[in-house]
């Protein structure tokens, strides 16, 4: 594997454990018998999520890590529609639609 594609592995991974702690984070109120359990799972996602990113951010572009960063807006909207069963209108998916083909092609620029 290419030292870019590495990269860009670690940020799909960094931004997807961000997203994943976004989602504990709200889960952690809606289940109040679990709330200290699914919030340290969501700050310990979150935590780990940074620490890839700084790894990335030492080794590429500020603007090619932070723009791809965006994609972590995908992630958060399939969990929440997926797992938290929240209704996405059309508006928002297009939105989605649209940030991943700007994160795809800031992703080969």
């Amino acid at each position: 594997m290419g030292e870019k594609a590495r990269n860009l592995a670690m940020l799909f991974v960094s931004t997807m454990l961000g997203a994943v702690g976004q989602f504990f984070f709200k889960y952690s109120f809606m289940d109040a018998g679990s709330f200290v359990v699914l919030l340290m799972i969501g700050l310990l996602s979150y935590a780990i999520s940074t620490v890839v990113y700084f790894y990335v951010l030492s080794r590429v572009h500020l603007s090619w890590a932070y723009s791809l960063g965006g994609i972590s807006y995908v992630f958060a909207v399939l969990l929440a529609h997926f797992i938290l069963l929240e209704n996405i209108p059309a508006l928002r998916w297009a939105g989605v639609f649209v940030i991943t083909i700007g994160v795809l092609l800031i992703g080969f620029s």
